[in-house]
């Protein structure tokens, strides 16, 4: 099937809208949901990374305004993340990955975004634990350089550490981990561009549903919103590409 014809299957375009919703409600960007989605579509690996990216971009920032009017962000939980990451991610994103490599790591990380959505770690420790500044830019580093490799932003990995490690709240770690989305999104592409790699502007019709999706997620996350079914629908599919991903 044809590039034009997928990009303009309606329910591809639900899909993502109802992914973009329900990544953005907790912070995050969606990328992980988006290329489990185009794998599913049988989108080439090619095109799959810098759109992810960009869409991520998109949402994480419209998901980090609300969840920062909320007054959630926390700037010394961010920074030594980001200033470890950003370099990492912009080297991960320079790299070219063999697609079969590249399927392997993707569905690894997607087991982290089906952990995630499913409430595994969906809990904060009562008592917050002061953050350790050397294992937060060693973790940063880490994060980044996968997120740049596969074309996400890093947040499904983000987030389990700080709740797991008590460095922060829900609300806390969604904040920062909407921003560090954005940065890492924005480096990985740069990373991607800077060795011949181009954005395809095909990809257009994918963007205003993104919006809309991460519009109503974000407002309603930072708000408080319950979307329990949504969520475990969301990691049935995800599953569905994990298995397709190692099995193709």
């Amino acid at each position: 099937m044809l590039i034009f014809e997928l990009l303009n299957n309606p329910l591809l375009l639900v899909i993502l809208a109802i992914v973009a919703f329900l990544y953005a409600s907790v912070g995050h960007g969606g990328a992980s949901g988006y290329l489990a989605i185009m794998s599913l579509f049988a989108f080439p690996v090619i095109f799959m990374k810098p759109t992810a990216l960009v869409l991520n971009i998109l949402v994480s920032g419209i998901s980090f305004y609300f969840y920062y009017r909320q007054k959630q962000f926390d700037c010394k939980l961010f920074w030594p993340f980001a200033i470890a990451s950003i370099p990492f991610s912009f080297l991960g994103g320079f790299l070219k990955v063999e697609t079969h490599l590249y399927k392997i790591i993707l569905g690894t990380v997607l087991l982290f975004a089906i952990a995630r959505l499913v409430g595994l770690f969906g809990k904060s420790n009562k008592e917050i634990q002061p953050i350790n500044l050397p294992l937060a830019l060693i973790i940063g580093a880490i994060i980044g350089f996968i997120s740049g490799l596969i074309g996400i932003g890093g947040g499904i990995i983000l987030s389990p550490v700080l709740l797991l490690l008590g460095w922060a709240t829900m609300k806390q770690t969604a904040a920062v981990s909407a921003l560090f989305i954005f940065v890492n999104s924005i480096s990985g592409l740069f990373g991607f561009v800077s060795n011949g790699g181009t954005i395809p502007m095909a990809s257009s019709p994918l963007i205003a549903v993104v919006v809309f999706g991460g519009i109503v997620g974000g407002y309603y996350g930072s708000k408080k919103m319950n979307t329990i079914t949504l969520r475990n629908v969301l990691a049935v599919v995800l599953l569905i590409a994990v298995f397709k991903l190692y099995t193709t």
